[in-house]
């Protein structure tokens, strides 16, 4: 095997070329592919000649952009949730006037998206959020497990997510 400078200087650039055609973002690419000679390095023992490295190497990377994306999205439903929390005690001492009208707004637009949801996921959802009720006992309160709970809660949340993307908030 190469020596891993030598490694990095011959397919860095084809790794982040295939990222930026990927991603369409040359700072997240140059990120990425950081990220996937890390990745590379930790699993080098898997390689084992039947592919080119180069092909190895973008397999690395389409999987590191993947994880990503996961990431990003989980870290949106994640901000949604916490919006949703904080509820009323949105505006803060700490904050301007005009700090406090922008959150205002758009903790109203988020509920307002929020009653766009269908059944049952804005009832599950308003449950979870604001009377911080548990799982089981959303279960219990729908007469179903608290598995289905679980999930209808985190498709009431990607929803919601998907409803919001097309604002242009900072979640």
């Amino acid at each position: 095997m190469e020596d891993l400078s030598e490694l990095y200087k011959s397919y860095a650039n084809e790794v982040k070329t295939f990222l930026i055609l990927l991603t369409s973002n040359v700072d997240l690419a140059e990120e990425l592919t950081q990220e996937t000679f890390y990745q590379a390095v930790k699993s080098i023992h898997r390689y084992n000649g039947e592919c080119k490295l180069s092909v190895w190497l973008c397999q690395i990377a389409k999987y590191t952009y993947y994880n990503h994306l996961k990431k990003e999205r989980k870290n949106k439903h994640l901000s949604i949730e916490n919006i949703m929390q904080v509820g009323l005690d949105i505006p803060s001492n700490h904050d301007g006037p005009d700090i406090e009208v922008i959150k205002r707004n758009t903790l109203i637009s988020i509920h307002q998206k929020i009653h766009l949801l269908k059944e049952p996921y804005r009832e599950i959802f308003l449950l979870r959020t604001s009377s911080n009720f548990s799982f089981k006992e959303i279960g219990e309160i729908f007469d179903k497990s608290e598995n289905w709970a679980r999930v209808t809660y985190y498709r009431a949340k990607t929803s919601l997510a998907e409803k919001i993307e097309g604002d242009d908030y900072e979640l």
